[in-house]
């Protein structure tokens, strides 16, 4: 087994534990950090939508609450076919804590695409935007 189908499994099993009662569309994301741990999260939804946690955000969260800063690879998991990539806010997250990284996407029916955050966030916002300022 790879890295990341551990990965893709750890996912799988997070999505089990959505909470989507509105949108009824479950995600589960697991993320590897530089130092080898994964964390895992699930779609998180609120009556006032916009309180509402990805599951891409919720495994981040949960990293950087233990210490984690260096993420190198996340899977995502989710019940369409193809399975869906991460949203703009979590494409804009991942940035925070990587430069580039491999990004798995996977269903329960075993559809699996890869693809990167270079690819799905090109001109991604980072801190060094901040500073070049003229």
């Amino acid at each position: 087994m790879t890295s990341a189908d551990e990965l893709v499994r750890a996912a799988l099993e997070a999505r089990k534990a959505s909470y989507s009662p509105y949108s009824l569309y479950a995600v589960g994301a697991a993320l590897r950090t530089a130092d080898g741990r994964v964390f895992t999260g699930c779609n998180v939804e609120n009556a006032s939508y916009g309180l509402s946690v990805c599951a891409e955000r919720t495994a981040i969260l949960t990293a950087v609450a233990a210490g984690a800063r260096e993420i190198v690879a996340i899977a995502v998991a989710t019940e369409t076919s193809p399975p869906a990539a991460p949203c703009g806010l979590c494409r804009q997250m991942l940035a925070e804590f990587a430069s580039d990284m491999p990004i798995v996407l996977v269903n329960e029916r075993g559809e699996r695409r890869e693809t990167s955050l270079a690819q799905l966030l090109p001109m991604g916002f980072r801190a060094k935007d901040l500073l070049e300022r003229k």
